[in-house]
């Protein structure tokens, strides 16, 4: 097909050098698209950006019991999957960042400008593991690039 034909169409791909934004809270589909990003940034020459939200819970009486903070807690959190998938140093193409919010806006925030957003869902398995978890659905919705849903294989048993 003739992309002048389609000009508009002819930017749809991901870019060599572009940055690609993973979601990482964590857990098993969280650290399952972080390797899958790692895949991609590789093998496209892009930079990988790991993006762990934290926020204080909704019912949060407003101060800090016991010296917990949830930002710490984050910042863990983004080191130890950093760990568990690179081991003790991180390749240059890889920079975590920590920010405070709701999880959902901040990953679509970091997608302005990305080539990729990739998440991992939390599905539960039955029926209810055909439905998107809230935020990788409204990342899917409202992210300002492509995204890519990972679903963590051992809860669906592959």
């Amino acid at each position: 097909m003739n992309q002048d034909a389609h000009p508009e169409k002819s930017d749809d791909r991901i870019h060599p050098g572009g940055r690609i934004v993973v979601g990482v809270d964590g857990s098993a589909s969280s650290i399952a698209a972080l390797r899958r990003g790692v895949t991609i940034a590789e093998s496209l020459g892009c930079s990988l950006v790991g993006v762990t939200v934290w926020e204080f819970p909704p019912s949060w009486p407003g101060y800090v019991m016991g010296g917990w903070s949830p930002e710490a807690d984050a910042h863990a959190i983004a080191a130890e999957a950093a760990a568990e998938v690179f081991g003790e140093t991180s390749p240059s193409w890889y920079s975590s960042v920590v920010r405070s919010g709701p999880p959902a806006p901040e990953l679509v925030a970091e997608s302005t400008g990305a080539e990729m957003l990739i998440v991992g869902s939390r599905g539960r398995g039955g029926f209810t593991g055909l439905l998107l978890g809230s935020v990788s659905r409204a990342c899917a919705e409202r992210a300002a690039c492509p995204v890519l849903v990972i679903h963590d294989a051992e809860e669906h048993g592959r």
